[in-house]
């Protein structure tokens, strides 16, 4: 198999389209919201994407099935233009692989009319967060200035030492491809998933592609989370009179 290998179940070009990336990282953000999109948008699975720099494993579903662990890319066509949707179990495990996945994956998008790229992601504060921001970095000064019209915040020195992985270097790679593109980071704790942080990334694309999204398995999600954190403080807070009960006698 070559490093990257592609398995298409249609051939599609557009006039233009969008390539929203979401691979799981920090708080897996990026990866619920990508979720949702793609639930949401009822979006059609256009191809598989396999690479040896992807885990060396297989997955198991319900059903005790096995396969490879692979990222995929879904799409969604609305009158000529598309937005394309890549997700998946894991990012490249190396910096190189990351490169040659990233570089590999732009190439075929492009080849389908992807002309602007928008890449999700987490951005960790270490703490928990009740109404998260949305940071983002652009490739153009044009970008930024639409995109803080949906109150998304840049510069300030956040985030600070840039972004890693493959919502950086989908950017990077994509500029040098003549491809404009942002990057979208919710605010979170990053100590567990976090839907509420990928509502905010979510809404932000909503409103710059103009698409009208149901975020209720969001919202059901983050309550879960909630209650789960709730039991966590109890069982620390009891721990710790525990301690102190012990001490003391």
């Amino acid at each position: 198999m070559d490093e990257v290998a592609f398995r298409f179940f249609q051939e599609k070009h557009f006039e233009e389209a969008a390539l929203v990336v979401g691979l799981p990282g920090i708080g897996s953000v990026a990866l619920l919201a990508a979720d949702q999109l793609i639930s949401e948008l009822k979006a059609e699975k256009l191809a598989d994407v396999y690479s040896v720099h992807l885990p060396a494993r297989v997955f198991v579903d319900n059903d005790g099935i096995a396969g490879l662990i692979n990222n995929e890319l879904y799409c969604y066509e609305q009158e000529g233009s598309a937005i394309l949707i890549l997700t998946g179990a894991s990012q490249a495990q190396s910096q190189e692989g990351q490169w040659i996945m990233v570089q590999r994956i732009i190439e075929e998008v492009k080849k389908m009319g992807v002309n602007f790229i928008i890449t999700m992601g987490g951005y960790a504060v270490s703490r928990l967060v009740d109404n998260p921001r949305v940071l983002g970095a652009a490739t153009t000064k044009s970008l930024i200035k639409k995109y803080e019209k949906y109150d998304v915040l840049f510069g300030h020195g956040e985030p600070g030492g840039g972004i890693v992985g493959a919502s950086g270097l989908f950017l990077g790679l994509g500029k040098l491809e003549g491809i404009e593109g942002i990057c979208l980071m919710g605010e979170t704790s990053g100590y567990m998933p976090d839907p509420v942080a990928a509502k905010k990334v979510l809404q932000v694309i909503s409103k710059a592609l103009e698409l009208n999204i149901n975020y209720s398995e969001l919202d059901e999600k983050a309550k879960q989370i909630e209650l789960i954190e709730e039991q966590l403080k109890e069982s620390v807070q009891k721990s710790e009179s525990d301690e102190a009960l012990r001490y003391i006698g």
